[in-house]
């Protein structure tokens, strides 16, 4: 098995109207995996992401910042350090607190069959 080194600053991002910038850090293009995709989103003062709602387990890591996570029509106040796991079909609505900002690491993987 081989080492892959990934410089994240390096990547090219894309904005989302609204939903902040992401750039992919892993996937099969990046380092040949095939069953998970990881990605970083960086938010800035009240922009909002709201994952789909797919039929794969979701992992949502803030790595820095502070903001609000809704889920269930209820809000919880959140930072550095709080994460947020989606199952199959779920989603919430992640917002940077006004006059800050979020970065997230937003891991997907499939539903493993029974």
């Amino acid at each position: 098995m081989s080492l892959t080194f990934i410089d994240t600053n390096k990547l090219p991002k894309s904005a989302s109207a609204g939903q902040g910038e992401a750039t992919d850090v892993l996937n099969a293009a990046l380092c040949g995996a095939r069953n998970v995709h990881g990605s970083l989103r960086w938010l800035k003062s009240a922009e909002t992401f709201k994952p789909d709602a797919i039929a794969k387990h979701q992992l949502i890591y803030l790595m820095d910042g502070k903001g609000s996570i809704r889920l269930n029509d209820k809000d919880y106040a959140v930072e550095k350090g709080a994460g947020i796991y989606l199952g199959p079909s779920e989603t919430a609505t992640i917002q940077a607190a006004n006059g800050a900002s979020l970065k997230l690491f937003h891991l997907v993987v499939p539903s493993i069959p029974k």
